[in-house]
């Protein structure tokens, strides 16, 4: 009998998924990298996968290519959608001013001098528009010097554009300057605050928020053993955790999570279409096994919802040895960091989007939850992602153990 996998069957089935939505286009290795695994486990997920769905025959495959190509369809549709402009629309919209009054091509008195001196002469001209021909002749000396800089400039903006984009548009300045930083490129961050704004690049901001927290108040809860305090120096003495809802059509999904408060890495986390106490239990599950079991002592922090009040969920905890605590009714204060993580999640992969496939949002959010472990800087984390914070945590100590 073979040895049993330390990953939970939700995550190794959405592994499975994640590598199949690439189409070929990208190795075992590679998802396997985004994913904190081997490729080797990611391979023998998809081989066992097609071995259970081949006894299936052919009307399982013919529905998984109608899904598939719905699915394709769908996304090319939504590359070619531009948030709040009109389909085929070039042209301003009727009624709108071209140019704002007083917004008219400044005049460029240098340019025109050196256009016009072999004609008037670089004193009269000057004279006639009342600039200082010292001034002239300083501007000739610096052009070579401009000249690079503004090449120099373009191909920051080029960098920042790039960043921008391989982050789906979410990086705001700071994140922005701490990958250029991380890339070798000594950058001042006003600059790159600078160059974003005038070249109206801009992060996500999140509008609206919407609370889903339905306490029990049948059930005595936790005491609060965080008290606010969202700090921790080691790993694997403070966690915390929350449920988040996600629109799909007229239909919803549930994602808890379980965030390890040292480093903000998510530990744990499920996805349902219901509120049920299992959803909520998985995800401190696939916390415990990504600990490897050892977990004894830790605080798990969270809001008093009616899962997280469960026996059944205090029945898993004391088999851990998990200890729980809870916040106070109607204070996101008092869960600040799990409601800033969804804050996050709901800002660079939610907002401004329309969900139709509860297969696709599951992908999706499991792709962007693998992305925030893996790549995304934390600004709390001094921009360091949580997957590098804690090998520099784990690094240091074996240091400190060795000397």
């Amino acid at each position: 009998m073979g040895r049993k996998s330390p990953y939970p069957e939700e995550f190794r089935k959405d592994a499975v998924a994640l590598y199949r939505a690439a189409a070929g286009k990208r190795t075992y290795a590679a998802v396997a990298a985004d994913l904190g695994i081997t490729a080797e486990s990611l391979r023998t997920w998809v081989r066992k996968d097609e071995a259970q769905a081949a006894p299936e025959g052919r009307d399982g495959s013919v529905g998984a290519a109608e899904e598939l190509a719905r699915l394709r369809a769908e996304n090319a549709r939504l590359l070619k959608a531009e948030p709040g402009v009109a389909a085929g629309a070039r042209d301003p919209a009727p009624g709108s001013r071209l140019f704002r009054s007083g917004g008219e091509v400044s005049p460029r008195r240098w340019a025109f001098i050196s256009d016009n001196r072999a004609d008037f002469g670089v004193k009269r001209i000057c004279r006639v528009l009342g600039a200082s021909r010292a001034g002239y002749y300083r501007h000739l000396s610096t052009e070579h010097a401009r000249a690079e800089r503004q090449a120099e400039e373009k191909r920051t903006v080029s960098e920042i554009r790039a960043i921008h984009t391989e982050h789906h548009g979410a990086y705001g300045a700071p994140r922005v300057h701490a990958e250029l930083r991380a890339r070798g490129r000594k950058v001042n961050r006003k600059r790159v605050t600078r160059l974003m704004r005038i070249n109206h690049i801009v992060g996500r901001h999140l509008r609206k928020k919407k609370r889903t927290t339905t306490a029990d108040r049948t059930v005595p809860p936790a005491p609060d053993l965080v008290m606010r305090d969202f700090t921790a120096e080691t790993l694997n003495t403070r966690w915390c955790g929350d449920i988040t809802y996600i629109a799909v059509g007229p239909t919803w999904l549930y994602l808890a999570t379980v965030i390890d408060i040292c480093s903000r890495k998510v530990v744990g986390w499920s996805i349902a279409d219901h509120m049920r106490t299992s959803l909520v239990t998985d995800a401190i599950e696939m916390a415990v096994a990504a600990r490897g079991g050892r977990v004894h002592g830790v605080v798990f922090h969270t809001d008093r919802g009616a899962q997280y009040s469960a026996s059944a969920f205090a029945d898993v905890c004391r088999r851990h040895g998990i200890r729980r605590s809870m916040g106070r009714v109607g204070s996101s204060y008092d869960n600040a960091l799990a409601e800033s993580f969804f804050q996050g999640l709901k800002r660079e992969l939610l907002h401004g989007r329309r969900w139709t496939s509860k297969a696709q949002t599951r992908l999706e959010v499991f792709r962007w939850l693998s992305y925030y472990n893996r790549r995304r800087r934390h600004s709390a984390l001094g921009y360091l992602t949580p997957a590098e914070f804690e090998q520099q945590l784990i690094t240091t100590r074996t240091l400190s153990l060795v000397t």
